[in-house]
């Protein structure tokens, strides 16, 4: 199996994760950072990333209200999945992120990480959520 991309994006950041060779396990890769709502430089980053590690599919949060709607943030989504086809990747599959950064939250302040390192990989640490989850599930 190839690698996996996991991306969590937000209006200023895409935290980006990215799996083994063998597709078991996420561990957080880095945190792109662009103007606010910049999709185009976001898409940009992302796909040289991509590049970089050889990876053309990738699994990109779908953010959702708790009553499975579909709200801003989930179009903003919506669009950068397609964004990011047109840009040349050959799968972008959408993933349910509910409650992954409260997760990921969670888990840093369980672990003693000072505030301003959550802040720093916050991103990272729930696009790898979402990518294990995602692996998971297959």
């Amino acid at each position: 199996m190839k690698r996996l991309i996991g991306l969590d994006l937000g209006s200023k950041t895409v935290g980006v994760a990215i799996s083994d060779p063998l597709g078991m396990l996420a561990r957080t890769l880095t945190t792109v950072r662009f103007d606010s709502y910049d999709f185009e430089s976001a898409c940009k980053k992302v796909m040289e990333i991509c590049s970089q590690n050889g990876v053309s599919d990738v699994v990109l949060g779908l953010p959702r209200h708790m009553n499975g709607d579909i709200g801003e943030s989930g179009q903003m989504a919506l669009d950068f999945k397609e964004m990011l086809l047109e840009a040349g990747l050959s799968t972008v599959t959408m993933w349910d992120e509910r409650l992954t950064t409260a997760a990921a939250q969670k888990m840093l302040i369980s672990a003693d990480v000072s505030r301003k390192k959550r802040k720093e990989v916050i991103d990272q640490v729930a696009a790898a959520g979402i990518l294990q989850s995602y692996l998971d599930r297959k």
